[in-house]
């Protein structure tokens, strides 16, 4: 059943990848009305996180964020599927990092690199970060159940210098990076909830004491990593833009839990900024204290 819904899928998936820009948004913008009109997907959620998060905007100013944050949602699923045919040189002109100079920095002092994330803006075209640095990148993900569809994200990856490990193995393979000394950039998006048995330290995100992921703090410190956010803004529809804001060079130095601190506001101040690319649909305050 998996061969089969992945041949099914697979042909479809590429010939939208392949269409050009203005045609494949024309497609969105139709995605979007079936999604949020039709369908109603997560709309529940959805409000219901934008009324934790910002209870001091007013229920229209709520329902404008939303139906913005659909729009971009469609965007964002588009631009997954585009992915597939994209080549590197369209991806460096559509996602510019803007201070590559801090990786030169690290490099010069043979500092691998953690780069924290957001499920914000784009975190998947992140990967274009690799194209313009010489270190080894690296990105944990969750494995698709989908062995095909596995398979095909770790091609689709590795054209863009990006090696993909599943969570469950990045501890052997930062721990053969370091005794290689293979200089390494591990990107992670560690900003949803945990699984409940996985809760191990709760902060307060958004006016809300909820739990959070302290795997990168564990790690950082584990391997003496440079810690950085990767801050990143949409400039306009298909193009974005990624600032590296430095979170520690000295992760040891550090009390427990103060790297996660510093990420989480780093998160927060992105959304209060534009709160519409954020990903709503998650169920990010299902566990909460307050």
């Amino acid at each position: 059943m998996q061969f089969l819904a992945y041949i099914i899928a697979y042909p479809l998936l590429w010939l939208i990848s392949i269409l050009p820009f203005r045609i494949f948004y024309w497609i969105s913008d139709l995605v979007y009305l079936v999604v949020y009109y039709i369908i109603g997907y997560r709309k529940k959620t959805v409000k219901h996180n934008l009324k934790i998060a910002l209870p001091e905007l007013s229920d229209e100013e709520r329902l404008q964020i939303e139906k913005k944050f659909y729009h971009h949602f469609c965007d964002l699923f588009m631009e997954m599927v585009k992915t597939m045919s994209i080549s590197a040189e369209e991806m460096q002109e559509r996602f510019k990092i803007t201070n590559l100079e801090l990786l030169e920095e690290y490099e010069a002092k043979n500092r691998s690199i953690m780069v924290l994330a957001s499920h914000y803006a784009s975190w998947e075209w992140l990967i274009a970060i690799n194209l313009k640095s010489s270190y080894q990148g690296v990105g944990v993900y969750k494995k698709i159940a989908n062995r095909y569809f596995d398979k095909l994200v770790k091609d689709i990856r590795s054209e863009f210098k990006t090696e993909l490990v599943s969570t469950d193995k990045t501890i052997p393979l930062m721990a053969n990076n370091q005794r290689k000394g293979i200089l390494s950039l591990y990107g992670l998006v560690s900003d949803q909830s945990p699984k409940t048995k996985q809760i191990a330290h709760w902060e307060n995100f958004m006016g809300m004491e909820t739990p959070v992921h302290i795997g990168p703090e564990l790690l950082s410190k584990k391997y003496n990593l440079n810690v950085v956010f990767a801050k990143v803004t949409k400039v306009k529809r298909g193009y974005y833009e990624a600032t590296l804001v430095p979170i520690t060079d000295d992760p040891k130095s550090l009390p427990n839990y103060e790297i996660i601190h510093r990420y989480i506001k780093e998160v927060e101040k992105q959304i209060y900024e534009a709160p519409e690319y954020y990903f709503w649909t998650h169920k990010r305050w299902k566990h909460h204290k307050n």
